[in-house]
């Protein structure tokens, strides 16, 4: 490369650092930026997992012997549900989340998530819940329930403490983090590629995430509306899980494993991403069956939520639905075993190379296929009959969890710490480490099998002497000890990458995806400029790609006006669409996510009086995130250096932040959809139906706030034409709104002493304070839509801001109307009884 070159690459750094970069000291905490984010959210799980072995450390010693008096029951309780709570909640989702979010615009060819802001308060939401559920556990009065929380043991009849509103109040708080990265990986991967790159070009990595967060966001919205209908029930009394008044525990069950099941593919699937961008590249050969791979996780995805009876054999459910949920929990190995076998012909058709990372992978083709195995085993009705809620079926969760997740976890460590440090591992006590994880495992979770089948009861804290499980429970204990001593050791070793590790150029493992191609650690901007893909993203050539990125000869290779740019694309064909201006760095995320936890504190406290401030303090702090964003006047198109030139997104039709709202409404659509599910079930499946009362069929608060709903739809979803007239619109529909709000809250304050009497009335409460929630919001946008365009942010060109609040409008009428007309079909279904 000649100087000049490199005197331009060196400016183009520089420019592009002071725009992009983190500022030092107390700057920090206003990071936004997708490497430092994805950093902390790895991080942070990690210690997360640290406290998790801990937990699981005093369970084994509890268990290694007969009448162990080192835990009493309360605590032992409290010790097994957070060890569950903190591996499934605080650990395997949020670490391959922040994975993803450091990964994937490198991959993808990108500077960033398509939200970067979003991107930080889902972290501080994450570290704070996270805190929030363990300090409870220092406190003593962490959740003792299990990590299920299983209705009625839950309710506050027997568990009257604050107990299980740590778990259901806390994980809340956490899932708010998750639907925020669900939203941020879709929306970030489908429109913020690289030139070219159409979706049959993508990076398999990319694929997995892609699927996974379509997962997310189906897969989470049924947990936490049974949380909070079960803090409903304890907290005012509205029977949904109370079998006296026409509520029903399993109705937790249903909408937890609505979660729960999916929830296992959605920890396993991002580890198999990693694995098949892993393989491939240490096998010197691509990965075999892309296409049929890429099939293969869509199927398992759709399979993984019609399993959710699976978890529930033993409750009473009807034979044929048995043998339904059993063959389909049969399939669900088909598409499994696809993935598997594709990696197994990477390998046999390469040349491996046996490095630490293939060590890992080796260890996970082992303990997975064991676990899948016996996954098999309980997906057959009558040996889950007998092996149910014995420790086989924890031996069996540990087996494809950790087999599926953790060595996955390791391997991707050794492979892509490297990239974030900048250094490759001396590798002194990696094979050690290795080794020791491998036994003790092994030892651990395979005697426990056996004492699964000998009879031994989950979550008992002592067991009798002539049981005959203590030797097996004492090798488990063993086991355990020297896997913990296995995971120190990686420990230590990562932190002697970090430290004295050997640096290198580029590209130590010679792949061909495209975070290789730019310097590490990564500078804050990722790529200096973009790179145009013509062929699929792993045979990339990231040696020779590298410098010309660095040197500016690609997509927007020069810094304007301060802005953080990257490109959006078409979701397809990757073709350029728009020029997408990020926001900057702030401390707003960490001032919100702070304002968010105030809500969930004064909620466990108790002190609802101050919940309604705290939320229109959460909401201001919401709006100002948009004081920065968006043009104030026209702007004509952005030339980006290669190609035409592109319009800024806010004057484009589908931006990101419209596939952002659709998401979203997605998502709450799934909620509404489970709310409904729920209240139906309870009419066909519950005791003490028909209800002994009437219900409340108010005509006029039907009618009045359909026709109001109606209003706002129409004036708040026209198209603009002018400003003023814009205006006046959306303060006709914040009327109506306002209107329509008002006549639910008088509704829904005449039937509450009735809600807690019956849940056929409760359940009318709960939909429609789904609506009067929606009508809330969609009142806050209106007067939003007038306040943007006051401070010149709208125009005939810029109507975005009101675009998504026309979305909005739209899904509170579609979801108002059904709302308005629920409590006359539950009267139908019911045949009048009681009226």
């Amino acid at each position: 490369m000649t100087p000049a070159p490199r005197r331009s690459a060196l400016r183009l750094h520089r420019e592009l650092t002071a725009i992009w970069g983190t500022a030092p000291g107390w700057g920090r905490l206003q990071a936004v930026n997708h490497t430092v984010i994805g950093k902390r959210f790895m991080l942070t799980a990690l210690v997360f997992f640290a406290i998790g072995g801990v937990l699981a450390m005093l369970i084994r010693t509890q268990l290694a012997t007969t009448k162990s008096a080192f835990l009493d029951a309360a605590a032992y309780a409290q010790v097994f549900t957070m060890h569950g709570v903190v591996m499934m909640f605080l650990f395997a989702i949020p670490f391959f989340e922040g994975l993803a979010m450091y990964l994937l615009p490198k991959m993808l060819g990108s500077r960033d998530l398509a939200f970067p802001r979003m991107s930080a308060y889902g972290y501080w939401c994450y570290l704070f819940g996270g805190s929030f559920l363990v300090g409870a556990l220092l406190a003593g009065v962490a959740p003792d329930g299990g990590w299920f929380m299983y209705t009625p043991l839950s309710s506050s009849t027997y568990m009257p403490g604050v107990n299980a509103d740590v778990w259901l109040l806390g994980i809340t708080f956490v899932e708010i983090s998750a639907l925020s990265a669900a939203v941020e990986i879709l929306v970030s991967i489908l429109k913020l590629r690289a030139p070219g790159m159409s979706l049959t070009r993508m990076p398999i990595f990319a694929w997995y995430m892609l699927i996974v967060a379509g997962m997310m966001l189906i897969g989470f919205p049924p947990l936490i509306l049974g949380s909070i209908l079960l803090e409903a029930e304890r907290a005012f009394g509205l029977p949904f899980f109370d079998p006296d008044r026409g509520g029903d525990p399993l109705l937790w069950q249903h909408l937890f494993w609505l979660f729960g099941h999916p929830e296992v593919y959605i920890i396993f699937l991002p580890a198999a991403g990693a694995l098949s961008t892993i393989i491939p590249t240490l096998a010197r050969r691509p990965l075999e069956g892309y296409e049929i791979v890429v099939a293969a996780v869509i199927a398992l995805a759709f399979l993984s939520f019609g399993l959710w009876v699976h978890h529930m054999y033993t409750v009473g459910i009807p034979h044929v639905a048995l043998s339904f949920f059993s063959v389909a929990s049969g399939l669900a190995a088909v598409p499994t075993g696809v993935q598997i076998f594709a990696w197994l012909a990477t390998l046999a058709h390469g040349r491996p190379r046996l490095s630490v990372p293939m060590l890992h992978v080796f260890g996970f083709l082992f303990v997975f296929v064991l676990g899948g195995l016996t996954g098999v085993m309980l997906a057959m009705v009558p040996f889950d009959w007998q092996a149910h809620d014995t420790h086989f079926v924890v031996a069996h969760l540990h087996y494809v969890l950790v087999g599926g997740f953790v060595f996955p976890m390791m391997a991707a460590g050794y492979y892509w710490l490297p990239h974030i440090f900048g250094r490759q591992s001396v590798q002194h006590l990696s094979h050690a480490a290795f080794w020791m994880i491998f036994t003790g495992f092994n030892l651990t979770f395979f005697s426990m099998h056996l004492t699964g089948l000998r009879g031994m009861p989950r979550r008992i804290s002592t067991y009798p002497p002539e049981a005959g499980w203590e030797v097996l429970n004492f090798v488990s204990s063993m086991g355990g000890f020297v896997m913990t001593t296995g995971f120190a050791l990686v420990a230590l070793d990562f932190l002697l990458l970090a430290v004295f590790g050997k640096p290198f150029r580029r590209n130590p493992w010679q792949a061909g995806t495209l975070e290789w191609a730019m310097p590490t650690p990564p500078p804050a901007y990722a790529f200096a400029s973009l790179p145009e893909v013509a062929e699929r993203a792993d045979r990339l050539d990231p040696d020779t790609l590298g410098p010309a990125l660095a040197a500016g000869n690609g997509f927007l290779g020069a810094a304007r006006n301060g802005w953080m740019e990257v490109l959006g694309v078409d979701m397809v064909t990757g073709k350029p669409e728009q020029v997408v201006v990020l926001p900057k760095r702030t401390s707003l995320p960490l001032l919100t996510a702070l304002a968010t936890g105030s809500v969930f504190a004064l909620l466990l406290l108790k002190l609802y009086w101050l919940t309604l401030p705290a939320i229109l303090v959460v909401t201001a702090l919401f709006l100002l995130w948009t004081r920065d964003c968006g043009p104030t006047s026209d702007l004509a198109d952005l030339p980006v250096g290669r190609g035409p030139d592109l319009p800024h997104h806010y004057q484009t039709e589908r931006p990101p932040s419209h596939w952002a709202m659709v998401f979203t409404l997605a998502a709450d659509a799934t909620l509404y959809a489970s709310l409904l599910f729920g209240a139906l079930f309870l009419w066909l499946s519950a005791p003490n139906w028909p209800p002994g009362l009437a219900l409340p069929l108010d005509t006029f608060t039907t009618m009045g706030v359909a026709v109001a709903l109606i209003v706002a739809a129409v004036f708040g979803g026209r198209r603009l034409s002018d400003t003023a007239s814009a205006a006046r619109n959306l303060c006709i529909a914040a009327l109506a709104h306002g209107t329509a709000l008002v006549i639910l809250l008088a509704f829904l304050a005449a039937i509450h002493g009735e809600a807690t009497r019956h849940a056929a009335v409760a359940s009318i409460f709960a939909v429609k304070s789904y609506a009067a929630f929606h009508v809330a919001v969609g009142l806050v946008l209106s007067l939003f839509g007038v306040w943007r365009i006051r401070r010149g942010n709208v125009s005939r060109l810029r109507d975005l801001d009101l675009r998504l609040g026309r979305l909005w409008h739209l899904f509170t009428l579609a979801t108002g109307l059904i709302a308005m007309a629920f409590p006359f079909v539950l009267e139908l279904l019911i045949g009048g009884a009681g009226t």
